[in-house]
Parts: structure tokens; sequence; C-alpha cells
């Protein structure tokens, strides 16, 4: 029983871990063009912002991931064994998305402030992608 409890910690633990890195990577590569956009084009601010956001993201989710890593009834079985991974992992999974659709959210929000706070362009301006 503390055997298949050790395994399920062993490959929830790289799963969860894997998960996090992936979301991550993926956000905050993709996350560098709204920071450009909010930064108006200053790459030295919207790329220090975006690694501390990266970083928080990755404190948050790891630590979380650590906090909800405990199983608290036996395992007898192998199905009760993927039962219980399938609950941490999915439940992670879940929690993930609803971050990762948070940080998309301050994304926009950040996007459309900075939007809102630029200047008209003169009248007569050609309007181009970079106004916009």
């Amino acid at each position: 029983m503390t055997n298949k409890i050790v395994l399920a910690y062993f490959i929830y633990l790289p799963l969860a871990l894997g998960l996090t890195l992936y979301v991550a990577r993926t956000l905050f590569r993709n996350g560098r063009v709204f920071m450009l956009d909010i930064f108006r084009g200053k790459a030295d601010i919207a790329d220090s912002t975006n690694r501390l956001f990266e970083v928080g993201f990755y404190l948050l989710n790891m630590g979380f991931a650590l906090k909800v890593l405990e199983i608290r009834r036996g395992l007898d079985s192998n199905q009760e064994l993927v039962e219980v991974l399938a609950d941490k992992v999915g439940g992670f999974a879940i929690y993930l998305g609803v971050m990762l659709f948070l940080n998309l959210y301050l994304f926009f929000r950040g996007r459309r402030k900075s939007r809102e706070n630029r200047p008209l362009p003169p009248a007569g301006a050609l309007m181009t992608e970079a106004t916009l």
C-alpha cells in the first residue's frame, strides 16, 4: 500500500511539473508580443516584466502542485492508483488552465489599458498596423 502511494508520487510530480513547464513556456513565449505592445516596443522592460510574470507563474503553480501532493487514502490496487493519479493530474490540469486564462486576461487587460492611454494620431495620419 505505501509503495503504491510512493509510486503515485513519483508519477504525479514529473507530470505536474512537466505540465507547468509546458504551459509556462507556451504562455510567456507568446505573451512577449502583448508585453511589447503594452510597453510600446520597449523590449528591455517588456522582456523583464514578462520574465517576472513567468517566474511568478512557476512559483505559484509548482507550489500548488506540491501542496496538493498528499494522498490521504490507501491504494490497494492498480486501479485505485490510476484513479488517484487521474484525479490529481486532471485537477491540476484544470487549475493550470484557469491560471492560463487568468494570465491571458491580464495580458489583454494590460494591452487595452495601454492603448487607452496612447495619444490619438494626428489628423490625416495613415493608420498602420503599428498604430492600431
